[in-house]
């Protein structure tokens, strides 16, 4: 953890606060190694939440893409 906590410039007890959170949520999975935790992301927990967000993303893109062509247009006037 401490290789986090260097990186991510927060304190060992944020660290641990979030991985903790992380680790409920299913998004990592942690075992241990001596006295130290590994942490390993799990791909499936990623891919139900690419797929809840995929009708969002074509919403928003479809809406976005609205946008830059009305701005596109007000440029041409």
């Amino acid at each position: 953890m401490s290789e986090l906590v260097v990186a991510l410039r927060l304190s060992q007890p944020a660290v641990s606060k979030h991985l903790r959170v992380l680790r409920e949520a299913g998004v990592v999975r942690a075992r241990v190694r001596a006295q130290q935790r590994v942490y390993r992301l799990e791909p499936e927990a990623f891919q139900e939440l690419d797929a809840w967000l995929a009708p969002y993303r074509r919403m928003w893109t479809n809406h976005l893409g609205a946008l830059e062509r009305h701005l596109g247009s007000k440029g041409d006037e």
